[in-house]
């Protein structure tokens, strides 16, 4: 895997929106964190345009992101946020000039099919807080002090306590390349050529307002495909903004269990990340060391 070099002071920062619109005051908010961290920051010149529900046409979106990825001087790539439309840009874009200059891309929901398409080329990048996190939040959050320390000094190190879903958890060790994002994305790549599943990797999946009897679904596609077949571990983040539902054998996480219920490996469910405030950064693609008892959950990125 091609790891992008560290972020350092003056490097070249490029906000960019790929999928769905976004306020420009929110954009504002977060290019000014992204200063305070030293960095130059540039918005891309269509990444506040609005049509219909996207941040531009097509071609303005891809042009935006194409512009950032072969820019020499580009040194990190920030999705102001997802919603819809990623999807429209994988087989328009050329990843020669990140291969050749290799840069961080953060970003996750949507963004979820370029860390696909990342990864399909060797690229690592970042699942992370986006553009309204940082604005709201702002620098001295977790999730974003978390975020800068994995672009400037390259490591994860996580140790999570006790959850809700703790009692869930399949305990156990495993180590791999991470892989994965927003699950309703990751379904809807499946069978193209962007979508890679690492032999041996660690799975990581969150969602958000999807109905449980959905994700049952998407997790039964996963299945049948062969993903599980494949992997060593599986991270459950977050699955917001749903509601149980009663008429489904049991609740959405011990769904997710019972569809993985004939595998081995360690699965430990609620680890913040997702569409919540604790959406800690995960490193797509990078080696990924995972360990899972009763009470804890160790994972170590390095």
């Amino acid at each position: 895997m091609i790891r992008p070099p560290l972020l350092k002071s003056r490097d070249k920062a490029v906000i960019v929106s790929p999928a769905g619109k976004i306020d420009a005051d929110i954009v504002d908010k977060a290019a000014s964190i992204l200063r305070e961290w030293g960095l130059k920051v540039e918005v891309g010149e269509n990444a506040l345009c609005r049509v219909g529900r996207f941040s531009g046409s097509i071609e303005q979106r891809l042009s935006d992101l194409q512009k950032a990825m072969d820019d020499a001087e580009v040194n990190l790539i920030f999705c102001s946020r997802g919603g819809y439309g990623m999807v429209h840009l994988l087989d328009r874009l050329n990843f020669e000039g990140m291969i050749r200059n290799p840069k961080w891309v953060v970003g996750y929901s949507d963004i979820t099919a370029l860390h696909f398409a990342l990864l399909s080329n060797g690229i690592v990048s970042v699942h992370a807080p986006m553009a309204k996190h940082f604005a709201e939040e702002g620098a001295s959050d977790k999730a974003v002090a978390y975020t800068k320390t994995a672009l400037t000094e390259g490591r994860i190190d996580y140790e999570i306590g006790v959850t809700e879903y703790s009692a869930l958890n399949r305990k156990g060790e495993a180590s791999g390349q991470l892989f994965g994002g927003n699950l309703s994305v990751f379904c809807g790549i499946l069978g193209s050529k962007f979508a890679v599943v690492p032999r041996d990797g660690i799975l990581f999946v969150e969602d958000i307002g999807e109905e449980s009897y959905r994700v049952d679904r998407m997790m039964y596609q996963l299945k049948l495909a062969g993903v599980f077949d494949n992997i060593k571990g599986l991270i459950v983040g977050r699955f917001t903004d749903y509601s149980e539902d009663n008429e489904m054998y049991n609740p959405l996480y011990e769904s997710i269990l019972d569809v993985v219920g004939s595998y081995t490996f360690p699965i430990c469910f609620g680890f913040p990340a997702g569409h919540v405030k604790d959406n800690y950064p995960l490193m797509m693609g990078a080696e990924t060391a995972l360990t899972v008892t009763n009470d804890r959950i160790i994972l170590k990125q390095t």
